[in-house]
């Protein structure tokens, strides 16, 4: 079984609040925006999208 590692990133990120919710992006990693209704919800979808960047750029 292959064992994974997590550990922590300081990555900037960029949060836009407008009428139909929120969107955000990371102007270090090309590709990687997010949007939600909810901050909270912002801030998940956000996390899958860069784990998955990050994933599939190693």
């Amino acid at each position: 079984m292959k064992k994974t590692s997590e550990r922590e990133l300081d990555i900037p990120v960029v949060i836009e609040k407008d009428g139909d919710g929120y969107y955000a992006f990371c102007p270090t990693l090309q590709g990687c925006y997010a949007q939600a209704e909810t901050y909270e919800e912002l801030m998940g979808n956000l996390a899958d999208v860069i784990r998955l960047h990050i994933k599939v750029s190693s």
